[in-house]
């Protein structure tokens, strides 16, 4: 009888850490797809900061020539 107790605490304790695993495994992707939304946004960001670098870069030039051409006007 004892060996058949040891059996059964090993299969319960073999029980609660599939319990275990699963519940880490639910928990996982969460994360992921919040990683993935903070990344999703970050590079959002950054893609307008550059476009509106190029828009800035564009008014400037556009000046520089302007006043160049004035200068020889």
């Amino acid at each position: 009888m004892d060996t058949s107790e040891g059996k059964q605490a090993s299969s319960s304790s073999a029980a609660l850490s599939s319990i275990n695993r699963k519940i880490k495994k639910g928990v996982q992707p969460k994360r992921t797809k919040n990683v993935r939304k903070m990344k999703a946004v970050a590079r959002a960001i950054s893609k307008t900061e550059k476009s509106e670098e190029k828009v800035l870069k564009a008014k400037s030039k556009k000046s520089r020539i302007q006043s160049a051409k004035s200068l020889y006007d």
